[in-house]
């Protein structure tokens, strides 16, 4: 009797199992490529371009930087040479002995700190730029997935997958896909829809009429620390 009870108990729940599989609709799988739309989008080409804008203007400060130091580190040269001179001169006295040693310590203890200074403008410069890359990369993939998302629920998709492979952008593996569920370009497109038209930039008209620059121009940083 109890396993009959058991049987038909099995059999209930077989079959509410199988009405609700077949009451849910079939899943439809769409797929999307991230990175490939990340770095087709025209926001991720102005950002990097003005990344790299001022990734030279920040080499242009840490070349100033390096050739100030370079300059006080000629200068000890001299005054070690000085102070080795003259202890070793039978005519200097210990007050003259004394003050060359002290200048050619103060001369290096002020290397160090150039030296610190430049180490401290390249690790704010490099912080403050992976900043504002993470920034820039949450702020797009957020607008980006929103579009896809809008454009996978207009299809009717149930599921929508990350076919790019990348830890930034998701991971996943596949053996077989089907282009025709591939809406990677769609959403390019339409990421793109209100790409600004092409203009000269005012920075390339301003140089085509302004008169070549001179090795005293100094070049405007606006990394903390960087002198102006």
């Amino acid at each position: 009797m109890n396993n009959v009870l058991r049987l038909v108990t099995s059999l209930a729940v077989f079959g509410s199992i199988t009405l609700l599989a077949q009451a849910q609709p079939a899943p439809k799988i769409l797929v999307i490529d991230m990175q490939k739309i990340f770095e087709g989008h025209y926001k991720t080409e102005d950002n990097t371009a003005k990344l790299r804008a001022d990734e030279q203007k920040a080499q242009v400060e840490l070349e100033r930087l390096s050739k100030e130091g370079q300059v006080i580190v000629d200068k000890y040269k001299e005054l070690v040479e000085t102070a080795e001179s003259t202890r070793n001169s039978p005519v200097a006295s210990n007050d003259a002995k004394a003050k060359a040693e002290k200048e050619a310590q103060d001369k290096m203890q002020e290397i160090q700190k150039k030296q610190q200074e430049v180490q401290q403008f390249r690790a704010n410069v490099e912080r403050h730029l992976q900043q504002r890359l993470h920034l820039f990369q949450e702020q797009i993939l957020e607008e980006i997935s929103k579009i896809a998302t809008d454009i996978a629920k207009k299809k009717g998709a149930t599921i929508l997958i990350d076919k790019s492979g990348r830890t930034n952008f998701g991971i996943s593996n596949f053996i077989y896909l089907d282009p025709a569920y591939d809406i990677t370009d769609e959403v390019l497109k339409e990421v793109n829809k209100d790409r600004p038209a092409v203009t000269p930039k005012p920075a390339e008209a301003a140089a085509a009429a302004a008169p070549a620059a001179t090795s005293s121009d100094a070049p405007s940083v606006s990394f903390p620390g960087a002198k102006k």
